[in-house]
């Protein structure tokens, strides 16, 4: 892999990271679940979010991201559908519901 497509897969992780780090904020999860997450390039140069390990102590901080992660991807859906539709009532009634 050559430098500058390290540089740019490098930049895509730190974005993902971040945006992952924000939601994650949030939602209200404290710092210390926040600091686990990581950066990471592959030997080939591909981006990752290394998300690192939750406590079962703190269970809760684990079911509000898999919630958030859910309502997420659910709204995708919807998005995907209302576009091939032309609607988007249902988008908002999900916005709304939550």
């Amino acid at each position: 892999m050559d430098m500058q497509t390290w540089r740019d897969s490098r930049s895509r992780a730190d974005r993902a990271t971040n945006a992952l780090r924000e939601a994650l904020a949030a939602l209200g999860l404290p710092e210390r679940i926040q600091r686990h997450l990581r950066p990471m390039v592959t030997h080939r140069g591909a981006p990752f979010v290394h998300v690192g390990m939750l406590s079962a102590e703190h269970a809760e901080h684990a079911e509000q991201t898999a919630e958030a992660l859910r309502f997420a991807s659910e709204a995708r859906s919807l998005a995907t559908a209302s576009q091939e539709t032309g609607r988007s009532s249902d988008i908002t009634r999900l916005s709304l519901s939550h």
